[in-house]
């Protein structure tokens, strides 16, 4: 018999407050870098140790029971205050936070990998990665920074560009062995991975337009497989699942190793690029200057 004393663990209390704010269990592991099924095990682990149901599970939707709704309220405002008196002791013993945020896929196939070149020349920073598809005000939300794609219209007076970004297909080698990509118009021999944006929110990673710009707006490929993230497509190229729209800064180690080619020389090159863009409340902070100069290192390697 469980002990109904026993304080829930960080870890799951974590779950469930990201799974109730975005009343997703997948967006939920996507902001803490685990798996849709890995935060469904934790919030039922929460639900055993409690002996209630903190969810309603609907068919591709979620709904805070009544209980849920107030545990959720207690468990924001002990998260909230255990960051709180965290960044404080740290700022006391010498360790300096920094909080990025970024999106899900500038984050996992490009920050992440490099991180451990950043944090082992600043040992005593104590990086956070927040990955988010939303534009967040950095001062109401307590973060330091930010790494943004857009139009440079867009960044602000302040922000430090990073590099653009150039579009262009890439699949695994493995794919031309079977069905050779000479031209683009060869494309209709493939499956093309597809980023599923029913909004049409980011129209230059669509096939439909590099099609267009490459000449060959009516081609028909063998099939198609749409994916809800960057992060998703380029794993599935690698698999050999299909060709990918590679986007230059994130494919970049992946041609390095040959795991992913490009087989054409053209490509779409939209007027957009990463910028790095400090809060007001951190500017002049070392740590922040010191990240923003260690990312366009990075950025300017080639």
């Amino acid at each position: 018999m469980r002990n109904r004393n026993v304080i829930p663990s960080l870890d799951l209390l974590q779950g469930f407050e990201a799974a109730a704010r975005h009343l997703s269990f997948t967006k939920a592991g996507e902001e803490l870098f685990l798996t849709q099924s890995a935060v469904s095990r934790q919030i039922k682990e929460l639900e055993d140790q409690l002996g209630v149901a903190l969810f309603h599970r609907r068919h591709r939707a979620l709904a805070l029971t009544d209980a849920g709704q107030q545990f959720y309220a207690a468990a924001a405002q002990v998260l909230t205050t255990m960051r709180t008196a965290t960044s404080r002791l740290k700022a006391q013993s010498g360790r300096q936070p920094l909080s990025v945020t970024t999106t899900h896929s500038f984050a996992a196939l490009w920050l992440i990998p490099r991180l451990a070149g950043f944090t082992r020349t600043h040992p005593s920073v104590d990086v956070r990665i927040t990955a988010d598809t939303r534009v967040q005000d950095l001062d109401r939300d307590g973060l330091d920074l930010a790494i943004r794609h857009g139009p440079a219209s867009l960044a602000g007076p302040n922000a430090v560009r990073l590099f653009g970004e150039r579009v262009f297909p890439v699949c695994s080698p493995k794919l031309l062995k079977k069905n050779p990509l000479r031209e683009p118009a060869d494309l209709k021999n493939h499956c093309l991975l597809q980023y599923d944006d029913p909004d049409v929110r980011h129209p230059w990673l669509h096939w439909k337009t590099w099609l267009e710009v490459a000449g060959i707006p009516d081609l028909r490929p063998v099939g198609t497989l749409s994916f809800s993230g960057f992060e998703q497509i380029i794993p599935a190229a690698v698999a050999g699942h299909g060709v990918a729209l590679g986007r230059s800064p994130l494919v970049k180690d992946l041609l390095a190793t040959k795991e992913l080619v490009a087989p054409f020389k053209t490509s779409a090159d939209p007027a957009r690029a990463y910028f790095a863009i400090t809060a007001k409340s951190a500017a002049g902070r070392p740590e922040v200057a010191g990240f923003v100069e260690w990312l366009k290192q990075e950025a300017a390697k080639r």
